[in-house]
């Protein structure tokens, strides 16, 4: 029972660490983008989808300002799964340079729900970027 457990504990260890570094290597993959920003700022989203050999969102989400309800303003791209926690998520948020129409962005939320799929990036892709920044 005792040998177990301590196999169960190790695992658990193990899966926690590799977890950790995984988040770890995305973060500071996507970093590298935030700190060449300049070389996408007046560029298409496309430029930068397309510079990410490595890694590509699994979900994305747009939010509205308060005083502009019909308009986005900014989205964010997570590169984890839906279904996983968002405390380890590391995300790139993008703030565009021209708004976007809520109901553009919902029509993809309601079809894909949330999941970054090709008629997102096709969508997102035209989108001219004002700002990047990256956190977890």
């Amino acid at each position: 029972m005792k040998w177990s457990f301590k196999i169960f504990l190790f695992c658990a260890l193990v899966l926690i660490i590799k977890s950790k570094a995984q988040s770890l290597d995305t973060l500071s993959y996507l970093k590298q983008f935030e700190v060449n920003k300049a070389n996408y700022i007046g560029q298409p989203f496309s430029k930068l989808l397309n510079n990410m050999i490595q890694i590509q969102p699994k979900t994305s989400w747009s939010f509205p300002f308060k005083s502009q309800k019909n308009k986005i303003h900014s989205s964010d791209f997570n590169f984890c799964n839906k279904n996983k926690s968002y405390y380890n998520a590391v995300t790139l948020h993008i703030i565009w340079q021209t708004p976007i129409l809520t109901s553009q962005t919902k029509y993809y939320e309601q079809l894909n729900g949330f999941y970054f799929t090709d008629d997102e990036k096709s969508f997102y892709g035209s989108k001219i970027i004002k700002d990047i920044m990256v956190y977890r």
